[in-house]
């Protein structure tokens, strides 16, 4: 393609590398419109589960098409939409009540921010303060960008974004961590919002289950909110439904899209115990939570995330899983001990190490270099700087798998010559 009007995301187009042209996709493969084959290593940004075009999910969509395609849901509602609601009632905690559809993860995550202000200020109190994760990513609108990390992803924007307190990254000493959350807490913080066990865009960095349990119990001490972010943690990523089961944890607020519809259209989901809907239940009509988008519960996407729950109850989701997640360790206890490998790491089927550098920055100069070999070795992997990360649909056969591997160790060879 040549001339092309489209500005894409994350994307330097003063650099000059091609954009590919991809014309379909199926299991855990694109194909180019030049013939290429790409063996999607990323889960086209972490979406993707079961395989493009799932035959189960397509047919829900095509057949929804038929027959309702889009339309109000402010005091209005369909049975996609319901039956949704119903099904994640069913398999998330029971505590989890109230289901608030969005569209993406950064709008899930701006409406968890607005339902943990509205429930304090609906309960007169006054706190307002909201607590992060340093390292953290929550999404590009303006308050996702606000409790996430400051830097290079929002720096140009940052008269726009509001304070927040940060608490440190649990490295290899929790207690920082645990402290720096308990004096925020004690001092009255309203919420505390994390990337349960594995932080994303932050570089893949990832902690065990039982700091986010000690985190989860200093909130719940001071009774400030705690909301997990599960847009990319959920629906099997980290080896379990979500991240928090690992840690027996329950959110008062949970985030969850990317994989809610196997990947294949948008939509997002806000999930709230009753005690924040009851602070806004009330025939005081300032009370109302005011917060929606044209296409709140769009059904031909709620249609696809009934399937993908189907799915889920149906078919043996977490026996994949487990495969893949033994497969994915393997590969990087395989590559553990090379020269150029620093910090291998996984959780779930989400595998991670740093090529070259120890210290990983996302403007790495090793990080363009890199995608430009995977992307000519026919591979979807996105460093993120010299993170290189792993994380496919469950469906990758064998022989894709190990070649995503080959090619990384090739590269870390590369690099040990250079």
């Amino acid at each position: 393609m040549t001339h092309s009007p489209v500005w894409h995301p994350f994307t330097q187009h003063g650099l000059g590398d091609p954009v590919p042209l991809v014309t379909r996709a199926e299991g855990a493969a694109l194909y180019t419109e030049d013939g290429r084959r790409i063996v999607d290593a990323i889960s086209s940004w972490w979406v993707t589960t079961h395989g493009h075009c799932h035959p189960r999910i397509m047919a829900a969509i095509a057949d929804q098409a038929q027959r309702l395609d889009q339309m109000i849901f402010a005091g209005w509602t369909h049975q996609p939409a319901e039956d949704v609601a119903h099904e994640l009632r069913s398999i998330l905690p029971d505590a989890l009540t109230r289901v608030f559809f969005s569209d993406s993860g950064s709008t899930a995550v701006e409406v968890a921010l607005k339902m943990a202000l509205g429930y304090w200020a609906h309960r007169g109190e006054a706190r307002s303060r909201v607590v992060v994760m340093e390292h953290s990513y929550h999404g590009d609108t303006i308050g996702a960008m606000s409790v996430g990390a400051r830097g290079v992803f929002n720096a140009a924007y940052a008269p726009m974004l509001f304070d927040v307190g940060r608490v440190p990254f649990p490295a290899n000493d929790p207690q920082p961590t645990l402290d720096a959350l308990e004096a925020e807490c004690a001092a009255g913080a309203a919420a505390f919002i994390v990337e349960p066990l594995v932080l994303g865009a932050g570089g893949m960095l990832m902690y065990p289950p039982a700091v986010l349990a000690k985190m989860q119990a200093i909130c719940a001490a001071h009774g400030t909110l705690f909301i997990a972010d599960e847009v990319m943690t959920g629906w099997g990523r980290t080896g379990t439904l979500t991240a928090c089961e690992q840690a027996g944890v329950v959110p008062d607020i949970m985030c969850l899209s990317k994989g809610l519809t196997g990947g294949a259209i948008p939509l997002a989901v806000t999930m709230a115990s009753e005690p924040i809907w009851d602070a806004h239940y009330s025939t005081d009509r300032t009370r109302t939570f005011y917060h929606s988008s044209s296409y709140t519960a769009n059904p031909l996407a709620c249609a696809a995330a009934v399937a993908n729950l189907a799915i889920w109850r149906e078919e043996p989701v977490r026996e994949r899983v487990a495969k893949l997640a033994e497969k994915q360790q393997t590969h990087l206890d395989a590559l553990s001990g090379h020269a150029m490998v620093r910090n291998a790491r996984g959780c779930g089927t989400i595998a991670a190490l740093e090529l070259g550098d120890p210290a990983g920055s996302y403007l790495s100069e090793l990080g363009p270099r890199l995608l430009r070999r995977f992307r000519e070795a026919d591979l979807l992997l996105r460093p993120l700087g010299n993170t290189v990360y792993v994380m496919p649909p469950y469906c990758i056969e064998d022989e894709d798998l190990a070649r995503i591997w080959a090619e990384i160790g090739a590269a870390a060879d590369d690099l040990a010559t250079q």
